[in-house]
């Protein structure tokens, strides 16, 4: 936790200076840019930018809240998995959207896209689905369970996604949301194990038919349970 908020933090100073625009086009995400021009590393460099101190302190703020608790669950190595699996597949899905046949498709493949948002829209997604009734502040107003937090956001995104303007960026958050849901669906149901379950469960119920309860004996008799 703490050296991804260190390397935001930098990243963030390094930009501010009279050269941060050009490390800024370099490292944020466009997907023109990966397309036409091979630069294949923007899809992970660009959750680590970000255009404002207010972004960049919301960003980290919600990393905390929400990041903290899964990386005790989960332990640091699969923590940092799932936050870079999620910012990079937000990524390379928000290089699929451009490609759409929407209005908002045409601004998008020109568009310059920084921010660690579709990592943390998956870790938000995450914390639903692991702490579903814990209760977050909507607006920082009125407390509902992490659940519809996590639905009522997800909706805005693919709502806002389909929109000509405000879809640059809510298609990057809509790719978190859809590659942590994914990603922790195919954790949940490794085929291995699941074909270990279900041998297990198949010798489980050829055993128990020997050990099962019938009815026997004559009617008079004090117990008519054999075993």
């Amino acid at each position: 936790m703490k050296a991804l908020i260190g390397a935001n933090v930098a990243l963030f100073i390094l930009t501010q200076l009279p050269s941060g625009r050009v490390l800024t086009v370099w490292l944020g995400l466009m997907p023109a840019g990966v397309v036409e021009q091979l630069r294949i590393w923007q899809p992970a460099t660009y959750m680590f930018l970000h255009a404002d101190l207010f972004h960049l302190l919301f960003n980290m703020l919600a990393l905390w809240m929400f990041g903290t608790e899964l990386e005790r669950l989960w332990g640091r190595r699969y923590f940092l998995k799932f936050y870079f699996v999620c910012g990079i597949g937000a990524g390379l899905l928000t290089v699929v959207f451009a490609f759409l046949p929407f209005d908002f498709s045409r601004a998008l493949y020109e568009s310059l896209i920084i921010g660690a948002s579709g990592a943390i829209y998956g870790l938000l997604l995450a914390y639903g689905l692991y702490f579903p009734d814990r209760p977050i502040l909507m607006f920082l107003l009125f407390p509902i369970p992490a659940k519809y937090f996590v639905m009522i956001i997800g909706a805005i995104a693919f709502y806002s996604s389909l929109g000509a303007t405000g879809g640059i960026a809510s298609a990057t958050h809509l790719g978190g949301l859809v590659v942590g849901y994914l990603y922790l669906k195919g954790a949940r149901v490794d085929p291995l194990s699941e074909l270990k379950y279900r041998y297990l469960k198949w010798k489980i119920n050829r055993v128990r038919r020997k050990f099962d309860v019938y009815s026997g004996g004559r009617a008079n008799d004090w117990d008519r349970r054999v075993h």
